[in-house]
């Protein structure tokens, strides 16, 4: 577990926790999108890792790591992301189409014109490269195949940031707010902004709510990892068993609800040499 002083603003947690601090929240959220954006923004409402649920239990919903709100503007949704493996950079694409139709629904009233329908900026800031070109900006817009010249303007922006990138001709002062949130020391706040910038991560990572709140976060994470892990061996148990025939459902529940990794390590081992469900039923009863 790295200590929170550790972390850094393409860290999820301290992203979020930065936004949606009391003091330092809607500052901070100004300079991070004020340098992204080129323009000034105005008063901006931040709401931290909303989660959008899916119309029914079985349909999927979303949870954004910094959700925010400029009064008579746009909606963003800011996603610091550093899991560049190849599975999540293919379906990167589909991910940003899926927030931005989630954000629509949930911004357009019954009845309401589509001409009511806010601007929706989804940026991803990312430590990985996600389409190869060595960009540091690429903005994804929809537009006309046959006619690309043809305006065509439905509110609906993704930006990504690729925090290593060198091509482009960026804005220096974005290239430095990059570095800094991928890596936030001192040594990297080259600008009075980011020094103020800077300023608020060191205070904010010295507020004890929030080192309480990391403290119980890694908690949750870590129980979450035990429970998969848990559920992970029982299902290998089943799975071994459905070989030998149907497996009663006293058993099978009594499998799925053990919840010590040592016994299911255990039966584990008896499932992978037993001959029949009587026998290892018997081992697991003594």
């Amino acid at each position: 577990m790295r200590q929170l002083d550790e972390l850094n603003l393409v860290d999820d947690f301290l992203a979020n926790s930065l936004t949606s601090h009391k003091i330092y929240g809607e500052p901070a959220a100004h300079c991070i999108l004020e340098c992204i954006l080129r323009r000034k923004l105005g008063k901006i409402t931040v709401i931290p890792q909303r989660f959008l649920q899916g119309e029914d239990t079985d349909r999927h919903g979303i949870r954004m790591d910094v959700y925010l709100d400029e009064e008579d503007g746009e909606l963003f949704d800011m996603e610091p992301d550093k899991n560049g493996d190849k599975e999540g950079i293919c379906s990167l694409p589909k991910r940003a189409r899926f927030y931005h139709a989630k954000l629509d629904a949930g911004t357009l009233k019954a009845g309401e014109e589509y001409g009511n329908l806010r601007n929706v900026i989804v940026i991803f800031i990312t430590t990985y490269d996600p389409f190869g070109c060595d960009r540091v900006v690429y903005t994804i817009k929809n537009g006309c195949v046959e006619m690309p010249e043809l305006p065509y303007e439905d509110g609906a922006r993704t930006i990504f940031l690729y925090t290593k990138g060198t091509k482009g001709n960026p804005p220096e002062d974005l290239r430095q707010l990059l570095r800094y949130m991928e890596h936030s020391s001192i040594e990297n706040a080259g600008t009075e902004a980011l020094q103020k910038l800077h300023e608020m991560v060191t205070a904010v990572k010295k507020d004890g709510k929030v080192g309480l709140a990391y403290m119980k976060s890694f908690e949750i994470e870590a129980r979450l990892r035990k429970e998969g892990l848990i559920e992970g061996k029982a299902e290998d148990i089943l799975d071994l068993l459905s070989d030998l025939g149907e497996i009663p459902s006293p058993l099978r529940e009594k499998i799925t609800a053990q919840r010590s990794e040592s016994t299911l390590r255990t039966w584990l081992k008896y499932a992978a040499k037993t001959e029949n469900m009587d026998d290892f039923m018997k081992r697991i009863s003594g």
